[in-house]
């Protein structure tokens, strides 16, 4: 029988179709709670004919353990940056994934962290739940300028409901639309420098790669004005944290609202947990339920279509 790891939780959490779809593969499901580390995945590694994963390290070495028996990788979600695809590629591992899955689910919690960021919400919701009736003044969103940096699938959904604040949008990033971004009027520029001197927010929506790592980081993090916010639905590590923290603490930076740490699950005495200028959802960002079932729902037929030797609906690398 096929033998499949199951490790991403909100596939398991969420009550849907994707269930029984994965319950008529006839496979046995091994269920773990991920993410899981290196040091897990090693320990799990050559055990399974697939891996139906998460934000698991698939690096190098859990996908070499992972041979002979290893025949698929089948990922939950758009992001690779935890399966080293250079390396599943080099092993002759199919690594497939989802796209177009969740990019509304992404752009609406992409406003509702700007929103709270920008009108206090969290804030003024706790002192509410305390007894307390402390008023803190917001900030309007119409008029400002919103930097979109990453403009695929999820960026353009940002866009797309940032005209209806009232916001000028400008854009940065190797992927454009010329059609599109007449269309909402959005600007390109050219640099990440420029991005950070006109934006009064910044809306990160660019993929990991060696070149967008640390994107913004201590050498220009201070062109950003004193009132801009950063939100973060991407990844972690697009920003260099000690320069983050450094910024949001002398308060050369109004706020900062991410879906996304460099440490999931953090620890406790993660740098930027219980900042006042900070809000942190706990990867939330695609988990609704009808997002999950969407990815849910494909990640399976990848595997199976694979599986039975038919072509996947996406496959990320060749060989």
């Amino acid at each position: 029988m096929t033998r499949v790891l199951l490790s991403t939780t909100s596939f398991q959490d969420t009550p849907g179709v994707h269930h029984d779809l994965l319950a008529k593969t006839g496979f046995e499901i091994v269920r773990e709670r991920g993410p899981l580390s290196e040091e897990r995945m090693l320990e799990l590694a050559g055990g399974f004919d697939a891996y139906l994963c998460g934000d698991d390290a698939l690096t190098r070495a859990v996908i070499r353990k992972s041979l002979p028996r290893l025949k698929v990788i089948s990922k939950y979600g758009i992001g690779l940056d935890k399966v080293d695809v250079q390396a599943a590629t080099d092993l002759r591992v199919p690594v497939l994934f989802t796209p177009g899955v969740n990019h509304t689910t992404v752009a609406e919690h992409t406003f509702g962290l700007l929103l709270s960021a920008v009108r206090n919400i969290v804030t003024e919701a706790n002192y509410t739940a305390q007894g307390k009736w402390t008023r803190i003044t917001g900030t309007e969103l119409f008029g400002k300028t919103l930097a979109i940096v990453g403009l695929g699938r999820i960026g353009c959904e940002v866009a797309i409901r940032a005209r209806a604040f009232g916001l000028k949008l400008i854009g940065f990033g190797s992927h454009w639309d010329p059609a599109f971004a007449a269309e909402h009027q959005i600007e390109r520029v050219a640099t990440i420098e420029e991005v950070l001197r006109r934006a009064d927010i910044v809306s990160l929506h660019t993929k990991l790669t060696p070149s967008t790592r640390h994107l913004i980081n201590a050498g220009n993090i201070g062109l950003l004005r004193k009132t801009a916010v950063i939100v973060n639905c991407a990844r972690g590590e697009l920003l260099e944290l000690s320069a983050l923290v450094a910024a949001l603490k002398s308060k050369n930076l109004l706020a900062y609202a991410t879906d996304v740490l460099d440490q999931e699950p953090p620890p406790r005495d993660h740098p930027l947990l219980g900042l006042p200028n900070v809000i942190v959802t706990p990867h939330i960002g695609s988990r609704t339920f009808e997002s999950v079932q969407r990815q849910a729902t494909c990640a399976v037929e990848n595997l199976s279509l694979y599986l039975s030797g038919k072509p996947p609906i996406a496959q990320a690398n060749s060989f």
